[in-house]
This record gives C-alpha cells, structure tokens and sequence, in this order.
C-alpha cells in the first residue's frame, strides 16, 4: 500500500508554509521525496487565490494590517478565504501518479476526508461542489453553515494547497471578506455547534485517519521535516 508521511508542523507563518510547499512540490516533479500531508495552524491571514474578486475583500490593505491580518495572493483555485488560531489547515502534497491521475477525485476524496472527519466529532455533515464547493453542516435552526473550505492547486500531477476546517475559530474573522465569495455564506467551527466537545488534537487525529482511509494509503508520522525560511514565491506574490 502507499504511504503518505504526515506531519504537524504547530503554528506557522503562511509565507512559511508556503515556501516549504513549493519545495516539496518542486521536488515531487523531480521525481524525489515521498508524498506528504502537512497539518498547520497560521496566525490570521487572507489568501486570495486566482478567481478573487476584490470585491469580496471588505477592507483595504492598510486597515487590515492594523487589525492584524496578512494578505497573500497565491495561485490555488478559489476567492478569498480566512486562515487563523482554531483552524486545522491540510496541505496534501501529493505525486498523483502514484494514486490517480483524476483531479476531480482528488477534491472529492479530499472532501470526503473532511466529511468522515466531522462525522468522528459527531456531527452530520455533506460535501458541496461547483460555487459552494466545501464542506457544509446543519444549523439548529435550519439551514446549513459552511465549517470547511478547499482550495487546491495540481502542477505536473502534483498537489498542493488544500483544506482548512474550522475547530474552535473565532468566526467574527471572517466578517473582512466574503467568504469563497459566498454573499450571505453563514460560517460554522464545530466547537460552536450542538453535542460536539473538540479540540484541534482530536480533531487533527481524526483528520489523519480519515485521509488515510479515503486515500487508501498507510499513514506514516514524520515529525522532524525541516520547514526551512521563507522564500520568494514565483507566480503568487512575495511572502
């Protein structure tokens, strides 16, 4: 069976994680170094991917500095989304023609993962596709909140980019954007909802496992991966 080495590189720097990205990637397209899943909490940031709208970011950039926001334009499919404390981020970083060279069942297996991930925390949740692509749970009071975002980027077969599922995040950050470009998207993390007690550990184990089923690989740790410092990104902005 295939195996994915994983790693949970803590709380990093976006531009940080971004870097190690194209490193891996880079190497991937050269054909050295196993496929990896990265596992990451960032400080908050805005990233704008290659279908934004600037519509869709509320403030300038100045004002966002001040209350403490990053802002990175990089090349994943998607408008803009929010990274921050609370939130489990999924960087796969996979050779698909080690798996399956299909890029529609790449995101949908993804999906799934985030799908068996929620359910692990008991609550009931379903993939969406198209524009509302991500993954969406019901509200008490009816209605269905988006509690996952993707966002991917496939070059030469192999992924980056990825998942961000939101565990404990403060939701009121996202009120600087319109979110994936969703006007009246309500947003959801699972500690706020009914019956769910989850923290990001639990939530990261579970995450794990469900990659790893829905990807039919063996999980393997690797808990000593360099990250290295951060570089000038070709084609995405400058971290």
């Amino acid at each position: 069976m295939t195996s994915v080495c994983w790693t949970d590189l803590g709380c990093r720097p976006y531009a940080e994680t971004w870097a190690l990205q194209h490193r891996l990637v880079a190497g991937l397209k050269a054909g050295d170094g196993p496929d990896r899943l990265l596992l990451v909490e960032h400080p908050p940031v805005l990233t704008l991917g290659r279908r934004t709208d600037a519509a869709h970011v509320l403030l300038d950039r100045p004002t966002l500095t001040a209350r403490g926001y990053e802002v990175f334009e990089v090349e994943r499919g998607g408008d803009v989304t929010y990274h921050g404390p609370g939130q489990l981020v999924a960087y796969p970083v996979l050779d698909l023609r080690r798996h399956r060279k299909d890029v529609r069942w790449f995101a949908a297996t993804l999906l799934d993962s985030v799908v068996a991930t929620v359910a692990a925390c008991g609550v009931a949740a379903r993939a969406r596709t198209g524009v509302e692509t991500g993954v969406w749970v019901p509200l008490t009071g009816g209605g269905e909140a988006k509690v996952a975002s993707l966002g991917v980027r496939i070059e030469a077969w192999v992924t980056y980019h990825g998942v961000a599922i939101n565990v404990t995040t403060d939701l009121s950050r996202f009120e600087v954007i319109v979110p994936c470009g969703l006007s009246g998207v309500r947003m959801a993390s699972l500690a706020t909802l009914p019956g769910t007690a989850v923290d990001l550990a639990a939530v990261r184990s579970a995450f794990v496992a469900a990659f790893g089923q829905a990807f039919g690989v063996t999980m393997v740790e690797d808990p000593g991966l360099a990250v290295g410092a951060p570089v000038t990104v070709a084609g995405g902005g400058t971290p």
